[in-house]
């Protein structure tokens, strides 16, 4: 194929039944003539062509809709030639190329396409037939499966573990997956208990579940990881098999939203069943069995297995496992304690804290589109802000969330945490976003006496000698900052708030005005400087009015601030080789966001993939396929 790149038409050609008929978004007619101009063809000499991406040039007063097509040729052997006659010809050429090969190429073979029919196929499962591929006869039955018989483990089942366990079970290595919280619609009625009747569920909540946190978000899926191998496509195109919209294949910035999302993982854990995999909810992992041979005067310590608990009748059980990959969010506190306690290699890694800020989506449709607000193509308007404060410390928007609301998000008792999340739809009358400061390591506590009392006196004492940070001090002031919230908010599960204005002068708000606030189960309003460290409120007291240069109107006065934001990213990395493993347990595959190595649902399913392959790789190494 024919790729075209950078082809930037006014928005004004752009017909608005784009928006009312998304289906024809991947192929929208009008492009046809403009796609025959460019090539210099005839319509009849195109076999076919889709749209690869989309996206909107805001940077002008006049806006332009920015795409990039594939086309091929109904002679395909006549595309190379075709490619490097235009650019040899155009001064000023356009961006043609051949299209990448975008395929998953795995480590292992699909003997069947079962994406595309997880009904059916769990249908056969169920009906008793399920008999094993050669691959699987091989894996559990041939001469070296005495010491490699035992099927792969998925910790987690967040956007990470869903498609490490997706991968391999496509691969024919039919994984268990371990996951401490409930099905996605029994987790969806502990959450709304939370927000709307102010009742935690520590096991089953925003954080925990399936489907992991990005279940309730925006089901944003654009990142800015490096993606040679287009990994990223592979994670989209999955979804889209599991029921999401088809737009999300080529919008810029393409999202699900909630409501969406619950069937798309419904569907998603329906395929691997229906491949052989095991989904087993409200299972905790508490304790890992190690072994520890001697090899050469070296000690080499390898998992031997899991110890978990059944959360709903409380029994522990031992479940053997030699590969083990822990997908664990970046809540999974009491896990990461445990991993460290058990000798697993990992640091302290740098996070932000900040709080979520909400404007009337209009503000920001007008400041964005300028005139085309309303402009049903575009729809609601997103940002993206930095500010490099005085103090040396950078403020910026996170996870923006255009017509959407804040929601809580806490996992714990007696603390309170903020999280934005939108619709399909976005349109709420509110766009919010995280406004938030990096912080390093060396910000955080050191105190021995504050890690007992945050931490509990299991965890393994640590030293103060200088250069170190504990690996768990992030999580020591994620807790500290989440309980101080708590208490600001009445000690309710409501959250702190203040308008801007207020914030920007020290002064407690007593009323809000124009911007009423989406958080449930509420908002109390008080001053939010002593919510966060001081260089944290110097920096953001700055940042807010430097924004308003970009963003008009950003530094509405009535725009409400809502406390805290501290769970931007994990505040530790769980360290890995070149195999994906831990150096320090050999068959520990630490992935996805909890670990340190994603940062969203699209980056967290890449690295998914990433270690079910190192995973697969570690298979057929073994059993000599």
């Amino acid at each position: 194929m024919i790729r075209i790149s950078e082809l930037r038409l006014p928005l004004e050609t752009t017909p608005n039944e784009l928006a009312e008929h998304p289906d024809q978004g991947i192929r929208p007619p009008y492009l046809v003539p403009i796609i025959c101009k460019t090539l210099s063809l005839q319509e009849t000499d195109i076999d076919h062509w889709r749209v690869f991406k989309r996206s909107f040039d805001a940077r002008k007063s006049k806006i332009s809709v920015v795409y990039i097509l594939d086309v091929a040729l109904k002679n395909p052997g006549e595309e190379p030639a075709l490619i490097h006659r235009l650019n040899l010809e155009r001064l000023n050429p356009l961006r043609i190329q051949a299209t990448p090969d975008m395929r998953w190429l795995p480590p292992l073979p699909i003997e069947a396409d079962h994406s595309s029919n997880p009904e059916g196929l769990k249908s056969k499962v169920i009906n008793g037939d399920s008999s094993p591929s050669s691959l699987e006869m091989k894996l559990h039955h041939g001469p070296k499966a005495a010491s490699h018989h035992l099927r792969p483990v998925v910790v987690g089942f967040g956007p990470c573990g869903i498609f490490a366990a997706l991968a391999l079970a496509q691969m024919g290595l039919r994984p268990i997956v371990l996951e401490r919280g409930k099905k996605v619609r029994e987790r969806t009625k502990d959450t709304w208990g939370l927000w709307r009747k102010s009742v935690l569920n520590v096991d089953s909540n925003v954080q925990f579940g399936e489907g992991g946190a990005g279940t309730f978000s925006d089901g944003k899926l654009y990142s800015q990881i490096k993606d040679p191998r287009f990994l990223g496509r592979k994670v989209i195109e999955e979804f889209v098999k599991a029921g999401a919209p088809e737009d999300i294949l080529y919008a810029a910035h393409p999202h699900i939203g909630t409501f969406k999302l619950v069937k798309v993982v419904e569907n998603l854990r329906a395929q691997i069943e229906a491949l052989g995999g095991e989904v087993l909810f409200q299972q905790h992992v508490c304790d890992l069995i190690v072994d520890t041979q001697n090899l050469d005067g070296k000690a080499i310590r390898a998992v031997k297995g899991l110890i978990v608990q059944d959360l709903q009748t409380g029994t522990c059980k031992e479940l053997l496992a030699t590969q083990v990959i822990m997908a664990l969010g970046h809540s999974a506190r009491d896990t990461f304690l445990m991993l460290f306690n058990q000798g697993v290699a990992m640091q302290a890694k740098p996070f932000s804290v900040g709080f979520r800020i909400e404007h009337p989506q209009g503000v920001i449709d007008r400041a964005r589109w300028g005139q085309h607000a309303g402009n049903p193509l575009l729809g609601a308007a997103d940002y993206r802000l930095v500010h490099h404060a005085s103090n040396s410390r950078t403020a910026y928007s996170f996870c923006m969330c255009p017509g959407g609301t804040v929601v809580a998000a806490t996992s714990e008792a007696g603390r309170v945490v903020t999280n934005g999340m939108s619709q399909y739809s976005r349109n709420e009358r509110n766009a919010n976003a995280g406004i938030v400061v990096g912080i390093e390591p060396s910000d955080y506590p050191t105190d021995p006496a504050l890690f007992e009392s945050t931490l509990g006196a299991g965890y393994k004492a640590h030293t103060n000698r200088a250069g170190y940070t504990h690996p768990l001090a992030g999580i020591v002031l994620q807790r500290e900052l989440e309980s101080r919230a708590y208490v600001l908010g009445g000690s309710t599960y409501k959250a702190p708030a203040q308008r801007l204005d207020d914030f920007l002068k020290a002064t407690p708000s007593k009323d809000l005005g124009s911007v009423l606030p989406s958080y449930q189960p509420g908002v109390t309003l008080t001053d939010l400087g002593p919510a966060l460290p001081p260089y944290a409120t110097q920096a953001l007291r700055e940042a807010l009015p430097a924004f308003a240069q970009q963003v008009k109107s950003f530094d509405l006065p009535d725009a409400v601030l809502t406390g805290v934001e501290t769970r931007t990213s994990s505040p530790l990395r769980i360290e890995r080789n070149a195999d994906f493993e831990n150096p320090a347990l050999e068959g520990l595959y630490p992935a996805g966001e909890g670990a340190g190595f994603a940062g969203g649902i699209l980056s967290a399913g890449v690295d998914g993939l990433k270690v079910a392959e190192a995973v697969a790789k570690k298979y057929k190494t073994a059993l000599g396929i």
